[in-house]
């Protein structure tokens, strides 16, 4: 994902009609995201279009290209959550054996 990229998921259907401009053709988008969105959307379409040709038959090459993004940063995505769960694990494992290890140390009453 582009930096600063957000997609939006709506609480409420409330779709709106955007006029784009992608790969030097128009297109009119209903959508429930925020304008802003769509046009962010739209303008990082745009730049996969000029980067693997300009025109429009490339807009296949750019779908697959983007999907492909998209792929890579949910495997990394899932790699950092698995990653943190590991390490949250292991300190939670850490900070029970130190809770353990105080409980003994405490006399008896």
């Amino acid at each position: 994902m582009v930096d600063g990229a957000v997609w939006y998921r709506p609480a409420a259907m409330e779709r709106r009609t955007v006029e784009l401009s992608v790969g030097g053709q128009s297109y009119r988008v209903v959508s429930s995201a925020p304008e802003e969105v769509v046009r962010r959307a739209a303008s990082l379409v745009s730049a996969k279009v000029e980067e693997l040709g300009g025109s429009r038959n490339s807009l296949f090459l750019v779908a697959m290209a983007l999907a492909n993004e998209a792929l890579e940063e949910h495997d990394r995505r899932l790699s950092v959550e698995r990653r943190t769960r590991d390490l949250l694990r292991r300190l939670l494992v850490r900070v029970e054996h130190i809770l353990d290890s105080a409980d003994g140390d405490d006399p008896v009453e």
